[in-house]
């Protein structure tokens, strides 16, 4: 259980000290919560279970704002992620959390953050800034990798490269949804419904969700890169298989009258043209090298070869 008051900086306080020097910031596990939110006077009673937690979403009470944070593996946007709750009213902002997800924040918050009109308003963009601070280079990295498997793609049409756009393409889908509900959650902060804000503070929750949307559209932008990529690859792979069928339509093609020809010459008749001639079979070899070169030269000039 840590608490802080919002000064020029967060500074580390006892629970009594900050109830009493409002704004504050508060940091409590679900049991301390549980134990202890009679104190905070927010008129509310929150169900902790945070394993559940896997969307970011506000909801608005009578005398409080409540919701849940998600955040996803920024190594890997389709494993779990980590999750934790919040409240807050005019007073300040509790966050509950069984892990260290919220704190971890908070504290560079601390270490990189001084403001001249320290407000809630303004911790609160702050502490939303840092969820996204690498979003944009995590980003842009997708976009370098797309490249380079563009690249690939024009040498080889190796199986592991669809497989890793596809890995890709979950991430991107994931964290478009993640994005959706930052900025639903942003949007739920400037609608300031229960007049916990300054109306003049409210920029920055507007701030916010413009940062928001930028990513979301970069996102999406990345997505289609990757439908591209994909529609590249199979289009690919049908010249490809389009080749084949034709090269084996131009076999079957030449060797069907060969074919036609010995399987005439096959059957077991004893008295059949040319047999008894003694250049009988070299003409035949010439009859079958002319249809060879004539479906050949008639093949190549409709360019089938």
């Amino acid at each position: 259980m840590i608490f802080y008051k919002i000064g020029s900086t967060l500074e580390e306080c006892s629970q009594e000290e900050a109830l009493n020097n409002i704004p504050f910031v508060a940091v409590l596990n679900s049991l301390e919560w549980n134990d202890r939110e009679d104190s905070f006077d927010m008129g509310i009673e929150m169900e902790m279970q945070l394993s559940s937690i896997t969307a970011t979403r506000a909801e608005v009470n009578y005398d409080s704002l409540t919701g849940t944070f998600y955040l996803p593996n920024r190594n890997d946007p389709s494993a779990p992620g980590e999750g934790f709750a919040f409240a807050l009213d005019e007073k300040g902002i509790v966050f509950v959390d069984d892990g260290d997800a919220a704190l971890s924040i908070i504290q560079r918050v601390k270490r990189t953050k001084k403001w001249k009109l320290p407000s809630l308003e303004r911790f609160l963009y702050d502490f939303l800034e840092q969820i996204i601070h690498d979003d944009a280079y995590m980003l842009n990295r997708y976009e370098l990798e797309l490249n380079q498997l563009e690249d690939k793609l024009r040498e080889t049409d190796s199986q592991e490269i669809i497989l890793r756009l596809n890995e890709i393409l979950g991430s991107i889908r994931d964290l478009r949804m993640h994005y959706e509900q930052l900025m639903d959650l942003g949007q739920e902060l400037e609608e300031n419904e229960n007049s916990f804000f300054s109306a003049d503070n409210l920029r920055y929750f507007h701030l916010f969700t413009a940062r928001i949307a930028i990513l979301r559209d970069t996102a999406a932008s990345v997505r289609d890169y990757i439908v591209q990529l994909r529609d590249y690859y199979e289009s690919q792979m049908g010249l490809k298989q389009n080749r084949i069928m034709t090269l084996l339509t131009v076999i079957t093609s030449i060797f069907l009258p060969l074919t036609l020809i010995t399987g005439w010459y096959g059957m077991n008749f004893k008295h059949m043209p040319e047999l008894e001639w003694p250049w009988a079979y070299p003409a035949l070899l010439g009859v079958f090298a002319v249809i060879t070169i004539g479906c050949i030269i008639f093949f190549k000039k409709k360019k089938w070869m």
